[in-house]
């Protein structure tokens, strides 16, 4: 089933009306919802060799390891694929508009995180990593 917003995800998982729930990052509330309740739940990812076939298809897809505890009741850190985090805008963003908002981004990153736990992943670095042109 497809929902309107995340957030309509985890009473699903929880009352057992839908089986699972795609999304991720550390800390991501929607997760987080379903971690904390007293059923629990588990996070399933794909093996070593699904990643590397993942990969052959999908090559923006970096290879990331989610710590152990980033939730309640994950006691090891878990493999998987994943992507930065994008920012999405109409296509007639001007591109002055565009370079203003992810300068604006990076000269944050050293304190974006204090308010937000998953723009810890958010730098530089990392944008430039995951940069498929130039």
């Amino acid at each position: 089933m497809l929902l309107d917003k995340a957030g309509d995800g985890p009473p699903k998982v929880n009352d057992g009306s839908a089986a699972a729930m795609w999304g991720g990052g550390v800390g991501w509330p929607p997760f987080m919802a379903i971690a904390t309740n007293p059923k629990g739940g588990r996070f399933i990812a794909p093996s070593h060799a699904e990643i590397a076939h993942i990969q052959t298809k999908h090559a923006f897809l970096k290879r990331t390891t989610m710590p152990a505890g980033s939730y309640p009741g994950q006691t090891a850190a878990i493999e998987s694929v994943g992507s930065w985090p994008f920012v999405l805008a109409r296509a007639s963003l001007p591109d002055d508009v565009a370079y203003r908002l992810a300068r604006a981004l990076h000269r944050a990153e050293q304190v974006f995180p204090a308010r937000l736990e998953q723009a810890r992943e958010t730098t530089l670095a990392n944008t430039l990593a995951a940069c498929t042109e130039t």
